[in-house]
């Protein structure tokens, strides 16, 4: 596909993609190949392409003869972070923030903990450069790029569990993170006490000590919770 054709596919996919996430199609609903080809202005290679990308994320099924059906919610394919993406665009954003950090308080303080036992030194200093730069970006309004830090701060606990299950989540928690910050559920300054647990985290995780770093991780997610019950009720 070239340069045009794949801006085509982007497009009619960031059409149809939230549009089919946020309910405007309800499950069942059937999409017609040839009137979406007159709806977007595009080709029925582009249509293809675009519904076998929404085929991969269980959002819709094609059959011959009845056309490209919706499918039901349950079975979504939740974890496709343009799926959360989409998702946390939509007028159901506050549930689903609920839903993502409910994952990742049951998630990550048992990868925390499993870093304070097979992380390396390499990992062990990036958890502590990222730590220390959240601190000197969470003053003066500097979300997007603290955002950054804190999402590579994640990440690297979720690899350096030695969980390949829980380091795969990596790109579920940037989503929510991420989020987070462009739809304005976070204070314009991060809060201070959940700055100083990541790097109490960085510190557990350095010395070996799993229950706190556990224990630190846990506060973080709760933390998380109660910025939701304000920002996003």
């Amino acid at each position: 596909m070239d340069n045009q054709g794949r801006g085509l596919h982007a497009r009619v996919l960031a059409s149809l993609g939230p549009a089919i996430t946020a309910g405007d199609y309800p499950p069942g609903t059937v999409l017609r190949t040839d009137e979406l080809e007159k709806r977007f202005d595009v080709s029925r290679t582009v249509v293809r392409e675009v519904v076998r990308v929404l085929e991969s994320m269980h959002l819709v099924e094609s059959r011959r003869r009845v056309g490209v059906t919706v499918r039901p919610t349950e079975e979504w394919d939740v974890f496709d972070p343009q799926v959360i993406r989409w998702r946390l665009a939509g007028a159901d954003r506050p549930r689903q923030l609920r839903s993502l950090t409910a994952l990742r308080s049951a998630i990550e303080p048992a990868a925390a903990a499993l870093a304070a036992e097979h992380a390396t030194p390499e990992q062990c200093a990036e958890l502590t450069e990222h730590a220390l730069n959240m601190v000197a970006t969470s003053r003066g309004q500097q979300l997007a790029a603290y955002l950054v830090h804190d999402i590579a701060f994640h990440r690297v606990i979720l690899r350096a569990s030695g969980n390949e299950m829980f380091a795969r989540l990596g790109d579920v928690v940037a989503e929510v993170l991420t989020g987070r910050t462009e739809h304005q559920v976070m204070f314009s300054d991060p809060d201070p006490e959940a700055v100083t647990l990541h790097v109490r985290v960085a510190e557990a995780v350095r010395e070996r000590d799993a229950a706190r770093a556990e224990a630190c991780t846990r506060e973080i997610t709760i933390g998380a919770l109660r910025e939701l019950d304000i920002l996003a009720p």
